[in-house]
């Protein structure tokens, strides 16, 4: 038998108990999309719902959600409440398991990222705790850091200098938040998993999906309030939808996504033809007048004032029309404000109270709703729920939100009926909120507060009730924590809340010197970063010279992580001037001096850094790192020994003792650092290139060759990676690949000397000597003093017979380099060719005396070769 089909009045009830009445058209088309089969043409995969704030579109979301549960759908509706793609899937896991429907693989990769990312969350604080590190510049490393590092060891399109400056500096350039991470981790998978947990987690969800595909005619899944979490899920969506990065979609999901503003026309302006855009705009009159009929509100008076008090707004439509006013005397005297509105109909004094009450906070959970309201503890939470189930409150699992359009009359209302009371429950609220961030502080160093979200959140309700009790007090406070917040992990994400919580609470309170910091700081973050908006706040407000000096410290290590190291110099020098005795303003300033190449100096800020706070573990290491670089081999081996006892857990010491040693003429030794910090760091390419030197050292070429492999997997846009690969592909006999990622490097910085040395090379050894003089010109003419690619040059002209010209460049070659025996065995037979027989001897002597006896073997025929050519040889 077939199923019965449902009475008219069974459809009248359901409409009436759903509450719903209006956007017929919207509806329609839903509903007709979900009668045409996934192949038809006309069937749209996404229907974009926009319009502004308290338009309806959430009740219109519901409403879709209702009409595809009616047609056997499952549905998972996500909003505002995730911050993050891996909670959204959590929460699609979690609506589908409420239809009985486990997502059991993806539960256990997720509830494995949380725990990877609370572990992650620790080290990254201890890293900024640490203080940064420094990095190289160049024309394409600066553009790389505007764009955003990833933060695996290298930046992408860095050009070294090549000879002068040692590109191991460089890796150093990476994003500090990633900088540490990998020591809490264990093992590459988890890397993948914190650092990209789209990635790893999108193919889970897609198979899971794809399992339940087959036991529903559809599979919804809605996104509301998109407008704020479009910015981190609309490419996730976007690559979910329309490639197959991930994985296969299966065909009978429809997703909905719901927000204020029209969809990215760059990013799905091609898939129109697969979109239905859904604009809403406030009821119609005939719209309104059908919802208020539904809830029974239908005398023409009442109507009309409904109409005249809401505009047609959903929300407001919808709230009135709960109350199911009967007279136009139930609505009271149309000049009254409305929240009397919106609780002109509850005559409990407790309730109203509560109500008011209860719109002070942003958002609330039953513990704040307890400091929010005054009520008897037995009372709190039957109160509570009450709370929950107006129609204006949007419940947010644990936490609640009123909408915005209702929210605001209601602060106004309290603000100006009792500025003093007004006050005292923001203080109070404020209070509270402070009790609970102390407690959040227990076991936590000050240094990682500010990588602890539940902090942050805290702090930030305390300082916007704060704000809200008395602005003038608390303003300077706030500004304060926005300094710190920039000069925090991931600063300008978390200093965007701090602007937008001076923003709201500005409007709240209309205070406009509030509302005009958040505002201005708003854009200056949206404009240029948090240089830009710390840089605003140092030209408009009067800090005492501490904070001063702070906020300068912070802009210059924002100046610096982007890569503007000049700018950086100049705010970190006004920061010394302002104080003297800030150890962290030379500690900047010093790493400032490293990206521009200047060590010497760097040395200096960083020697008075460790004088204002000794035993700073990344001043000291990163010291070392510089007397590395300048060649002070003995001075740099004492710090890093020093660095490494301090902060045994950081791999950053680990590596560069490693490099030391290994130059050192030291491989075991070198061997063991830098093993130690690939155990704290796995993916760690400039760890990983410096051993494969180490292996190259030792003859173990499978080995070098593998390490360099795993870096430029790491990283494939790593030039340094690329051409260390490069270069022993070359010497391994494989010059067409050596080729191909020489190619790359210099498609990645096309300034990059050694590549375009090492590219010559490569092609002189293919016979193509002209293409390889035209790459060796190009290497000496952005480096003119690189005495390897001098000897590589005179080598191609000795092959083309140019003995001269090959002179030339040995004489130059040794000029920088005195007592490097290849340079001098070059230039042997650079003489021997123009018959210069004496000279080529006593060079020949030189090399003898510098080489190993097995070098001293190989040598040997050419000294037969000037005793059979030279004539005074044969002579004697």
């Amino acid at each position: 038998m077939g199923r019965a089909r449902p009475s008219m009045q069974d459809l009248i009830q359901q409409r009436r108990r759903r509450g719903f009445v209006g956007r017929g058209a919207e509806r329609a088309a839903f509903r007709q999309n979900l009668d045409l089969p996934p192949e038809d043409e006309r069937h749209r995969f996404l229907f974009h719902v926009h319009g502004n704030a308290g338009v309806g579109k959430s009740f219109l979301v519901r409403e879709l959600e209702q009409l595809a549960r009616e047609r056997g759908a499952l549905t998972a509706c996500v909003d505002e409440s995730v911050g993050s793609v891996p909670e959204a899937m959590a929460v699609i896991s979690d609506r589908f398991a409420r239809q009985g429907h486990r997502f059991k693989d993806l539960d256990r990769l997720l509830a494995t990222h949380r725990e990877r990312s609370h572990e992650a969350e620790s080290a990254a604080a201890e890293e900024e705790a640490s203080g940064p590190r420094p990095s190289a510049t160049s024309a394409a490393s600066l553009t790389a850091a505007r764009a955003s590092l990833v933060g695996l060891g290298l930046v992408p399109g860095v050009g070294a200098f090549a000879g002068a400056v040692d590109p191991a500096q460089l890796a150093h350039g990476a994003d500090r938040l990633m900088a540490g991470i990998g020591a809490r981790l264990r093992s590459r998978e988890d890397a993948q998993l914190v650092l990209s947990p789209e990635r790893v987690l999108t193919p889970v969800l897609l198979d899971e999906l794809a399992g339940v595909a087959a036991e529903a005619p559809w599979l919804v899944l809605i996104f509301d309030t998109y407008e704020r979490t479009a910015p981190f899920l609309d490419g996730w969506l976007h690559d979910a939808m329309t490639t197959d990065r991930h994985g296969a979609l299966p065909a009978n999901v429809v997703v909905v996504t719901a927000g204020q503003r029209p969809f990215d026309t760059a990013r799905w302006g091609g898939f129109a033809d697969f979109v239905a855009d859904v604009p809403l705009a406030p009821f119609t009159a005939a719209e309104t007048r059908g919802l208020l009929a539904g809830k029974g509100v239908v005398a023409e008076p009442v109507v009309e004032e409904v109409l005249r008090l809401t505009g047609g707004l959903p929300v407001l439509v919808s709230t009135l029309a709960a109350s199911r006013p009967g007279a136009p005397d139930d609505i009271g005297d149309p000049s009254a404000t409305a929240v009397e509105r919106f609780l002109k109909w509850e005559h409990d004094p407790v309730r109203r109270a509560a109500a008011l009450a209860c719109a002070l906070p942003r958002r609330l959970d039953a513990d704040v709703f307890r400091a929010a309201v005054d009520c008897p503890e037995n009372e709190a939470d039957l109160l509570f729920g009450w709370l929950r189930g107006l129609p204006f409150v949007t419940d947010r699992g644990n936490l609640i939100q009123y909408h915005d359009v209702v929210r605001a009359p209601m602060l106004r209302l309290q603000r100006l009926r009792s500025p003093r009371g007004w006050a005292e429950r923001h203080t109070r609220l404020a209070e509270t909120f402070g009790r609970r961030r102390t407690e959040a502080e227990a076991g936590l160093d000050a240094a990682e507060w500010w990588a602890d979200g539940g902090w942050r959140e805290l702090r930030l309700a305390e300082s916007y009730h704060s704000l809200c009790a008395n602005a003038r007090t608390a303003l300077p406070l706030v500004l304060r924590d926005f300094v710190d917040a920039c000069d925090s992990v991931d600063g300008g994400v978390f200093a965007e809340r701090w602007a937008r919580v001076l923003a709201e609470a500005g409007e709240d309170t209309d205070t406009e010197l509030v509302r005009t910091w958040g505002r201005d700081l708003l854009a200056a973050l949206a404009d240029g970063g948090a240089p830009a908006a710390l840089g605003l706040l140092l030209n408009r407000t009067g800090f005492e010279e501490r904070w001063q000096a702070r906020a300068r410290v912070a802009r210059g290590r924002a100046l610096r992580h982007a890569g503007a190291y000049a700018p950086a110099l100049a705010e970190f020098d006004r920061a010394i001037a302002l104080d003297p005795e800030l150890a962290r303003a030379y500690r900047g300033r010093g790493f400032s001096h490293g990206g521009l190449g200047d060590h010497e100096r760097g040395l200096a800020d960083l020697d008075r850094a460790e004088a204002l706070e000794p035993d700073h573990a990344a001043t000291v290491s990163v010291r070392g790192e510089y007397h590395r670089i300048l060649g002070h081999y003995d001075a740099a081996l004492e710090d890093l020994d020093r660095g490494i006892a301090l902060d045994p857990s950081h791999h950053f010491g680990w590596a560069s003792r490693g490099a030391v040693r290994q130059l050192l003429g030291q491989p075991e030794e070198a061997l063991a650092d830098l093993n130690r910090a690939l155990e704290l760091k796995p993916e760690y390419p400039w760890a990983l290139i410096r051993r494969a030197r180490v292996w190259r050292t030792r003859g173990e070429h499978g080995r070098q060759l593998a390490d360099l492999d795993e870096a430029v997997r790491l990283y494939p846009d790593g030039i340094w990676g690329l051409c260390e690969r490069g270069d022993a592909l070359r010497v391994s006999g494989r010059p067409a690949q050596a080729l191909a990622d020489y190619d790359r490097a210099l498609a990645l910085d096309d300034t990059y000397a050694s590549a375009y040395a090492s590219r010559g090379v490569c092609r002189g050894a293919l016979g193509r000597p002209e293409e390889a003089l035209a790459d060796l010109d190009r290497a000496l003419a952005l480096q003119p003093d690189y005495p390897w690619a001098l000897r590589q040059r005179a080598e191609v002209h000795l092959g083309l017979d140019s003995h001269d010209r090959a002179l030339t460049d040995l004489d130059r070659a040794r000029a920088l380099r005195p007592d490097e025996a290849p340079i001098l065995v070059c230039r042997v037979r650079a003489l021997l060719g123009l018959g210069r027989f004496e000279e080529a001897r006593a060079d020949l002597d030189r090399a003898l005396e510098l080489s190993s006896d097995t070098e001293r073997a190989r040598l040997a025929p050419l000294g037969e070769r000037i005793a059979a050519e030279n004539p005074a040889e044969r002579r004697s």
